[in-house]
């Protein structure tokens, strides 16, 4: 067998043999289920039938072991071929007699390959970024990048008199709807919506921007012991707690950083359906409580009211 050894590694003698294996394997396997196809035939009673077929069963059997038990001693002779991959002059680490203990170059190999899969998506990313780049003026190319100012967004510096008159617009636009506003700390503002007598509302801006709502019932009480609104506490009601969280939801849907003031509208707008929290029907199964629980979910481009889990 050592002369049939033409590759490192690999003896092509057993390899040819172990194909042959299969082949006498696969005869044998076929003769099984051809025995149990035919079953028992060709015999006048049927005590010759059975023996009969059960001798032909067992011998077929036989058959397949044998032929398996050769398969595995060839298998174990045929050997591991050598890994050939273009890395120059370390294909000769696979080699080394003592690979076992010292796996150079199947490292390597591994590594190569990380190495080329990091390459490839590297070159994604930057194919992605490069068409988010941010091109630069060329008077800004000239001013140095200390005295470089930076540069603030104009929808975060809204003075508060600006602030105030597009709320005071949008508490004209809902009659059923009260806004009270203040400032307790500095320039940010605290809006309380109170919305016919079905909830209240604590909503925390900065400037223009909706950063925290808190839905509470219209008999809850909204202020701390020193007199100032409470914008931690949730409500005790799981009904309101539920509309907490589909307002939060709405914040992350109703995004224009560049019209802020129509952000605020729209959430407002959204926020006033639910004046008939109590009153409207689930728009898809028509009930008015599932679980206890009034249709809780708003659509947030026609309003309709939906259970959470009937609005999937």
């Amino acid at each position: 067998m050592a002369d049939g050894a033409l590759s490192p590694g690999v003896n092509l003698e057993a390899f040819s043999q172990a194909i042959a294996a299969i082949q006498a394997l696969r005869s044998s396997v076929t003769r099984v289920f051809d025995c149990l196809k035919d079953g028992m035939r060709n015999k006048e009673t049927l005590e010759g039938r059975e023996k009969g077929f059960v001798a032909a069963f067992q011998e077929s059997l036989h058959s397949v072991s044998r032929d398996l038990g050769e398969l595995e001693r060839l298998s174990s002779l045929v050997g591991k071929p050598s890994e050939n991959h273009p890395l120059h002059n370390s294909g000769l680490l696979s080699l080394d007699p003592v690979q076992d203990k010292t796996p150079l170059y199947s490292q390597l190999l591994q590594a190569y390959k990380w190495s080329n899969k990091l390459q490839y998506h590297a070159g994604l990313a930057s194919g992605l970024l490069n068409q988010q780049s941010l091109k630069r003026s060329a008077n800004q190319m000239g001013v140095s990048a200390k005295r470089r100012p930076k540069a603030q967004p104009t929808t975060l510096v809204l003075p508060p008199q600006y602030v105030d008159d597009v709320i005071s617009r949008i508490d004209r636009m809902f009659p059923e709807m009260s806004i009270q506003l203040s400032r307790p700390n500095g320039t940010s503002a605290m809006l309380l919506v109170t919305l016919g007598k079905v909830l209240k509302v604590i909503v925390v801006m900065r400037s223009l921007f909706i950063d925290r709502t808190i839905v509470k019932g219209y008999s809850e009480n909204v202020y701390t012991e020193d007199g100032k609104l409470d914008i931690w506490s949730k409500s005790n009601y799981q009904v309101f707690q539920k509309v907490t969280d589909h307002a939060t939801t709405a914040l992350l849907h109703y995004q224009l950083p560049q019209m802020p003031d129509v952000v605020v509208r729209s959430f407002m707008t959204w926020l006033r359906s639910y004046i008939k929290l109590f009153q409207a029907p689930c728009q898809r199964c028509g009930k008015f409580l599932q679980d206890g629980l009034p249709p809780t979910w708003r659509d947030f481009r026609t309003l309709e009211a939906f259970h959470d889990t009937c609005r999937q």
